[in-house]
C-alpha cells in the first residue's frame, strides 16, 4: 500500500488553506452587511424627502377633463375646458378629511382675496355632508365638483385628501401640492407662480 493512499485505498484530500476558509467565512457576512449599508443609504435619503414635495408626472401635461354635476346643483355639470383662459386652483377636499380642516381657513382667507378662483372636487364624499361642510366652515370656492367614486380624483392622480393643483390659462398642470395649504405654502410657492402665470 503506497503511503500516499487511505486505508480504504483512496488518496487522501489535501486540507483546504486556512485563508481559503476565512475567504468563504468572511463573504458570508460581507453580503448581508454590504445589502443593510445600502438600504440604511436609501432610508437616510427618504426620510429627508418632504412628502409634500413628491413630483407629479402630470405636472406640465394637460389636466385631464373632466364633467360632473356641481356639488350644490346636481343639474349643472361643471368642465374643465369652461375655465380654459384663466389661471385657477383646483383643490381636492372632503368633509371627513381632518386635515382639511386644517387648511379650509387658509383657503377662505385666500379666496376673499380674490388672487384667482378656486374651484373644489369634493372626492368620496356624501353629497349632504360635503354641503354641510361648507354651510358650517364657509365656501372658499367658486364652485365644486361632486366626485363620489373617485374617479376624477384616481384621473388626476389623487391619493391622498387634501391635495391643490395650479392650472394655467391653456389648462396646464403647473404645480401639485398635496396636504393641507399653508400660509408659508401660499407665500413661497403658490402665489409667486401665480403671478408669473398671470403676469
Amino acid at each position: 500500500m503506497s503511503s500516499a493512499q487511505q486505508p480504504d485505498g483512496t488518496k487522501p484530500t489535501a486540507p483546504a488553506p486556512s485563508g481559503t476558509v476565512k475567504q468563504v467565512s468572511m463573504s458570508r457576512f460581507l453580503w448581508p452587511l454590504a445589502l443593510f449599508l445600502v438600504l440604511a443609504v436609501f432610508l437616510a435619503v427618504g426620510l429627508k424627502l418632504d412628502p409634500r414635495e413628491v413630483p407629479s408626472p402630470l405636472i406640465g401635461k394637460p389636466a385631464p377633463a373632466f364633467a360632473a354635476p356641481a356639488l350644490a346643483a346636481p343639474e349643472r355639470t361643471l368642465r374643465k375646458d369652461d375655465l380654459r383662459g384663466k389661471v385657477w386652483l383646483l383643490n381636492v377636499w372632503a368633509s371627513w378629511c381632518g386635515a382639511c380642516r386644517d387648511e379650509h381657513p387658509v383657503l377662505v382667507d385666500f379666496a376673499r382675496r380674490g388672487v384667482v378662483p378656486i374651484y373644489g372636487l369634493n372626492y368620496k364624499d356624501q353629497r349632504p355632508d360635503g354641503l354641510g361642510w361648507l354651510k358650517r366652515f364657509g365656501d372658499p370656492y367658486a364652485d365644486s365638483v361632486f366626485d363620489p367614486d373617485g374617479r376624477i380624483g384616481i384621473d388626476y392622480g389623487v391619493y391622498g385628501v387634501p391635495e391643490t393643483f395650479v392650472i394655467d390659462k391653456e389648462g396646464v398642470i403647473r404645480y401639485k401640492h398635496i396636504g393641507p395649504v399653508t400660509p408659508a405654502v401660499l407665500r413661497d410657492k403658490i402665489e409667486p407662480l401665480l403671478r408669473k402665470l398671470n403676469g
